[in-house]
């Protein structure tokens, strides 16, 4: 995968070679997730990074969104990431001691044209705790 990949493209890449019946999230843009696997039994956020980490960031809330929405109704709650070095899924459930800190200066969106700069709650996903699911 290359380092300007976009959430369509690693979206379209799962779907082609690793989880053929993922289906985009049928809410707005700004929903608790981006698609669902019924084979996964799993909501899921996608989030695609241009630079390499050896912690991949999480937002406080969409963190919270998406495990509840994946608590109510019985599903796993996956975060997906891109980097320029890979691929890789982090299963939301089995990370109960996160440790979130209030952060400044980040974008208020990071796909969209809103640029202005905002405080958030973050908490970060080791590598090595992830699931590699592609190597670049």
């Amino acid at each position: 995968m290359s380092d300007n990949i976009n959430e369509e493209t690693l979206f379209l890449r799962l779907k082609e070679v690793l989880i053929p019946d993922l289906e985009a999230s049928s809410e707005d843009a700004f929903s608790s997730f981006d698609c669902t696997s019924k084979s996964l039994n799993a909501y899921i956020e996608l989030k695609c990074r241009h630079t390499h980490y050896s912690s991949l960031l999480i937002e406080k809330s969409k963190y919270d969104r998406l495990m509840e929405v994946a608590n109510t109704n019985l599903m796993a709650p996956l975060y997906i990431n891109s980097t320029p070095e890979g691929v890789w899924s982090f299963n939301l459930s089995k990370f109960d001691n996160i440790t979130w800190t209030e952060q400044d200066n980040l974008p208020a969106t990071t796909e969209f044209d809103n640029k202005e700069k905002v405080t958030k709650a973050v908490g970060f996903l080791p590598i090595e705790d992830g699931d590699r699911l592609f190597w670049t």
